[in-house]
Order: structure tokens, then sequence, then C-alpha cells
């Protein structure tokens, strides 16, 4: 299937559009939120990190739910409710924010039920595309959807340095809030794709460990699952708070790391871009190797760097970002029962971010005790052991696309 059949689907283009919207403000939210907590007359990378953390950890303690209501209730529906809803929470924060203090609290609830809704949203999303687009056309579908969020992840995070040094905090969060409102909105309108399922007689356990069965059945995906928990809880650390420290200290802080958190998503469009030209004989392989570009990216922040240095490290990654969350998702597509999709996706989500609170937690504390150069080499020499030992496994080293057509370009 070529990209303008994917494009001509029914609700493809809304879809797509939807995704742009939402990742807009996802692009700003991240930098406004850490430099906004840092210009808080209480605010600390302690604080920083505790507010990221609770978000991820409420998201673990909701996805394998999440997942499980997803394939029940109507995924698109969820979608476009958790968003809506994740709108109206973060305008709660904004307006604590535009009086220039915000109770740790409060910070803590709003971040805390964003994570919530998040951890319904994430499986109920990767659940919706195989009810828009034609099997055949997944991967080139999932590439365009990538392309779109991440063109929105690119502009919001260019606009952020901008907007907080004008505007401040409140203002860029506020936009952030409303792209949720506008984005949910819009995917709602598609509910009718993925149905409420009315005569399901099983409990919600019932469909929980029917998931976690499916889901640990698939080998390679329970050990891609380990090794990426790992390799988020180092990315975290570095990116969402080491990575801010590092600019307030050596470079222009916000601006700066603006700069950076573009490079990286202008490096997500290009990995989207690769992955509509080309096909994959061993992805999974071509993924995990690929992978060491975050050792780099974390590496690049110990001296620093130069600026352009640490910017260029974050595009490389970015290209890898995006290639794991095209092909991966394309593999789950293909692979996993239809039915269970987003269960097992929840319990995907659930496992890779395992231990990223802990990375967002002992950042700060850990950078105190034994020095941002010493934190920075451990967490880069975590990650080549959580890329290099997955390798072993013949499941993961061999894992290809059973349906791939001969005519592909395959690459080894």
């Amino acid at each position: 299937m070529q990209v303008k059949e994917v494009l001509d689907q029914p609700y493809a283009k809304r879809f797509f559009i939807a995704r742009f919207i939402t990742n807009y403000g996802n692009g700003m939210s991240p930098i406004a939120l850490a430099f906004g907590i840092l210009a808080l007359p209480n605010g600390s990378a302690n604080i920083l990190g505790l507010v990221l953390g609770i978000t991820t950890a409420m998201f673990i303690i909701m996805a394998p739910f999440g997942g499980v209501i997803a394939d029940k209730y109507g995924r698109a529906r969820m979608v476009g409710v958790t968003d809506m809803a994740a709108g109206a929470i973060l305008f709660v924060q904004v307006a604590y924010f535009a009086t220039g203090h915000v109770p740790i609290a409060v910070l803590l609830i709003v971040n805390g039920c964003y994570g919530l809704l998040w951890g319904i949203f994430w499986p109920a999303f990767t659940g919706v595309m195989p009810a828009i687009v034609p099997k055949e056309g997944l991967q080139k579908a999932n590439a365009i959807n990538s392309l779109m969020a991440n063109g929105g992840l690119i502009l919001g995070a260019a606009s952020a340095g901008f907007l907080i040094d004008t505007y401040g905090a409140a203002i860029t969060l506020g936009i952030d809030a409303a792209t949720f409102l506008i984005s949910g909105a819009m995917v709602f309108t598609l509910r009718h794709l993925t149905p409420i399922i009315k005569d399901s007689k099983n409990s919600m356990i019932d469909d929980l460990v029917h998931g976690w069965k499916v889901f640990t059945s698939f080998r390679w995906i329970v050990i891609i699952v380990m090794s990426f928990s790992f390799i988020l809880m180092c990315w975290a650390a570095a990116e969402n708070v080491l990575g801010p420290l590092v600019a307030l200290e050596h470079f222009n802080g916000a601006k700066s790391w603006s700069f950076v958190i573009t490079a990286e998503s202008a490096g997500l469009i290009v990995g989207a871009l690769i992955a509509i030209k080309l096909k994959f004989k061993y992805p999974i392989r071509f993924l995990q190797i690929s992978s060491f570009t975050v050792t780099f990216y974390i590496l690049s922040l110990g001296k620093p760097q130069s600026l352009l240095v640490i910017a260029f490290c974050a595009f490389l990654f970015g290209i890898t970002l995006d290639l794991w969350s095209t092909l991966w998702y394309t593999a789950l597509h293909r692979k996993v029962p239809q039915e269970a999709l987003s269960r097992v996706s929840s319990f995907d989500a659930l496992g890779s971010v395992m231990f990223k609170p802990i990375g967002l937690a002992i950042a700060a504390p850990l950078s105190t005790l034994m020095g941002m150069q010493n934190l920075i080499f451990l967490l880069a020499g975590i990650t080549v052991l959580a890329i290099v030992l997955p390798l072993f496994s013949k499941e993961v080293w061999n894992m290809s696309y059973e349906d791939l057509p001969k005519d592909q370009v395959s690459l080894r």
C-alpha cells in the first residue's frame, strides 16, 4: 500500500491531524514544566524529578487496567475522553503557575492525575491504527503518524524557548492543555471505529490475566520490554533532569535546552521518513543495535560538550527513537491478536517505563552525591548492557515480519 492510499482511508487524515495538534503541545510541555518548576521560589531539581516521577508512577499503576478498559469500552472513545480530561486537569496547574506560586501538592496531584489518564490513553491509542488502515498499510500508516506527531513535537520544542522567555511558563503550559482538548474532541468523533464490547462476560481481572498470558507468550516482546525499562530509566534521568541543569549551568537555560530537544524532534522526523521508505528484514535486531545512539547522547552531557555536539547526539537518538516507535508498533499490530492488542500494549508500556520514575527521582540527589560526570558515565554504562544482552536471544535476533512481501527492500 502506497502513502497516498493510506491517506485516502476515510478517517486517516483526521487521526493524523489530531496527533499533530496534541504533540505540538507535548513538544513544549517538558521544557515549560522543567523551567517553570526550577523558576518557582520553592523550585528545585529534586522537586522536578519528584513531579515527573509521580506522573510515570501513576501511569504504571493504571496501564494494565487501561488496556482492559480500552479493549472493552472502545479504543478511540477512550483516547478522546482521556485527552479531553487531561486538558481540563492541566488547566488547573496553569492557573497556579499564573500566580507565580505552585504548591508541591498541586504539582503532584495534577501530574499524578495526568499519569493515570495517560495509563488509559496509551494502550488505547496504540490499538486504534488497525481500525483505520488495512494490515498491509500499517508500517506506512505508523510512519506517517510518527511524521505528523514529530512535526508537532519539533514545532512545539522550537516554540518553547521563545514562549517561555516572552510569555512565561504558564502561557506555554496553557497552550499545551488546549491542544489536549482539541485533539481529544477530534479523535472522539472516531469512536464508532472501535465500538464498545457489549456482550463480554469476562471480568476485568479475567481480561487482565488473558492479556498477560498473550504478552508473555511472545518471548521477544518480553525481552525487549525488559531492555527498554533500563534504557528509558537512563534516558529520562539524563534528558528530563540532568539536561536542564546542564543548560542552566553551562549554556543559556531554556533556550539552549529547547534547541537540543528541537534537534531530537528533527531526528524523529528523519526516522519517520526512513520508516516510510524502507522495510527491514530483521527489525528488532536493527533497532536494538541502533539504540547505541542513546549512549552517545547521555555521554555528550558529560563535560559538557558544545551545545552543537549535544544537539547532534540528540538528533541521532531521535532517529532511532522514531524507528523504534514505527517498527515496534508495526510488529505488535501484525503479530498480536487484535482483540488483545491494547492489553498487550499496556503491559509493553508498563514494563518499558517501570524504572523511569526511579531514574527521575534519583537523578538530582545522585548527581550531588557522586558528581554529574560520574553519574552520566554510570547511566551510559547501563544503557550499553541493556542494549547488548538481548541480542544474545535467538527470538530477538531472528524476529522478522512473517508476511513481508519478497519484493520489499530488506536491510540486514
